[in-house]
């Protein structure tokens, strides 16, 4: 594949037929990603002799937020010549810290902000989305359940993501658990109970597939009360059953405290202590709390994750050929942070 070098490179660039719309690895690597007013830019600094003038670039964000996305900032890097200075996938960080700092020769990197601040706008916002939730959880085991909600290109990057750095417990899509070296959670969906006809059926059979590494948690709000479904499934599986799941639907008042009390109090009354008490279905921080609260022992979260605001990220020229600089409103020069440390 041929790499972007040129203005013509791009008029030249001829696509096939292909199934997704997504960039695979290697175009993103071969420059197809990128604004094209930076490739423009290459050809005015390359005529003017200044192409490989060396810099130093550094990232901020407009807001704070929980830092991610460096992993993937730094395959693009490796092999370019460039040094870096991060913040960990993780940290926190503050409105207009720098994030992340990138020494090395305009011609290295330059052509690739676009994809960096995208790979770091985007997995930052899903890693506070993330953290979020996993605070208001308060130690209780938070799901990343957001794939459906996403383009399946990057289901597995925020997932990814919702675990390395925003904390998550687990996360349902396949590859976006194996790339954080975790296995996938999830029960089953709710037409697989509705093919079966009846929940409990559906839970002795689930119970009698399953690998017993496997958690046996069944969905109990497909036909009947939640309450009601969870007491028969218990009754079945007694101890083999870990956890019963609320995703009550909205048109049924969604998952509440109070559903959530009287399914904890009538396990419990049955002596059916040991089973946890999942709820999933629209939550949020504050709705999370307040399930908590109730008695709710984990927490699946989707949309709320998938759907986290990317942190605005900015990358500026801060030195240029070892002179401070800097457009209006920015202070010339390199901002110390004491908090970055050297990655490439």
């Amino acid at each position: 594949m041929k790499n972007i070098e040129f203005f013509e490179d791009v008029s030249a660039l001829q696509l096939g037929s292909r199934p997704f719309y997504s960039a695979n690895h290697d175009e993103i690597m071969a420059g197809y990603t990128t604004d094209v007013y930076f490739v423009k830019t290459r050809d005015l600094l390359r005529e003017n002799g200044t192409l490989d003038v060396p810099v130093v670039a550094e990232i901020f964000s407009k807001e704070a937020g929980v830092f991610a996305g460096l992993s993937e900032v730094l395959s693009l890097l490796r092999g370019k010549g460039v040094e870096v200075y991060s913040l960990d996938e993780g940290m926190s960080f503050s409105p207009k810290e720098v994030v992340c700092r990138i020494h090395g020769l305009y011609s290295a990197f330059g052509m690739y902000e676009t994809v960096i601040l995208g790979f770091l706008a985007a997995s930052s916002g899903w890693a506070t989305a993330a953290r979020e939730c996993v605070r208001a959880a308060n130690g209780r085991p938070v799901l990343c359940f957001g794939a459906r909600h996403v383009h399946p290109a990057v289901a597995p990057v925020m997932e990814r993501v919702a675990l390395d750095a925003g904390g998550c417990a687990g996360a349902s899509c396949i590859l976006g658990a194996k790339m954080a070296k975790a296995e996938p959670q999830g029960t089953i969906p709710h037409a697989a109970v509705l093919i079966v006809g009846d929940t409990v059926k559906t839970a002795l059979l689930y119970n009698s597939i399953l690998p017993e590494r496997e958690s046996r948690i069944i969905l109990v709000d497909t036909f009947k009360d939640e309450a009601e479904e969870s007491l028969l499934v218990a009754r079945a599986l007694k101890k083999d059953l870990h956890g019963v799941r609320l995703d009550t639907p909205g048109e049924r008042g969604g998952v509440s405290p109070a559903l959530v009390r009287e399914v904890r109090w009538r396990l419990d009354v049955e002596g059916f202590n040991h089973v946890k008490i999942v709820v999933s279905g629209g939550l949020n921080p504050e709705r999370i709390k307040l399930l908590l609260h109730a008695g709710a022992d984990v927490f699946g979260v989707g949309s709320y994750i998938a759907h986290g605001t990317p942190r605005d990220m900015t990358m500026d020229l801060k030195m240029i050929d070892g002179k401070p600089i800097a457009k209006r409103g920015r202070l010339p020069g390199i901002e110390h942070n004491p908090r970055l440390r050297r990655f490439l």
